[in-house]
């Protein structure tokens, strides 16, 4: 069986301790989630953070462009029509750009939870003739989206530079 150096383990922050209450589980796990996919897109040279590795064209930069739109529309009520084009960034977007507009939609969308503390209730949506879903499948979706392209981003920044761990 091998052994692990110290040196060769990667720098993973655990899963974060919340409270017991539910709401405060649920949204830690996606905090958590939320600062592991921005760690992994700081820092990354251009063009490197929009240069795809993979045949589908994923790249960093992108990955964090949709989970903009995908904050944005969850918690926030915008309409998106062109999913696919969310997970490219425009050419003239820096890393910096993505990276401020994706944290000022996870705090816009904290603000909208923080005011919600029946988590049966449906999301306040601006225009109520749109159907909302509940906040608790709001907040799963959003630890579901943003856990599987935070993987993404692992993967791609460690083909990258090497980058590991949170």
């Amino acid at each position: 069986m091998p052994t692990t150096t110290r040196r060769d383990r990667r720098g993973d922050t655990p899963p974060p301790r919340t409270g017991s209450s539910e709401n405060e589980v649920l949204r830690g796990f996606l905090d958590y989630l939320r600062t592991s996919i921005t760690i992994k897109v700081d820092g990354t040279p251009e063009p490197q953070a929009r240069t795809a590795a993979v045949p589908s064209g994923t790249n960093l930069l992108g990955l964090l462009n949709h989970l903009t739109f995908v904050e944005r529309s969850t918690f926030l009520g915008d309409e998106v029509t062109d999913w696919q084009a969310t997970f490219q960034a425009a050419p003239a977007d820096s890393v910096a750009d993505v990276l401020s507009r994706y944290r000022d939609a996870v705090r816009r969308a904290n603000d909208v939870l923080d005011e919600c503390t029946d988590l049966s209730a449906p999301i306040p949506r601006p225009r109520p003739d749109r159907p909302a879903p509940s906040i608790r499948w709001a907040l799963t979706h959003m630890i579901e989206e943003t856990g599987r392209h935070a993987g993404h981003a692992d993967i791609l920044r460690e083909l990258i530079d090497g980058t590991t761990g949170r």
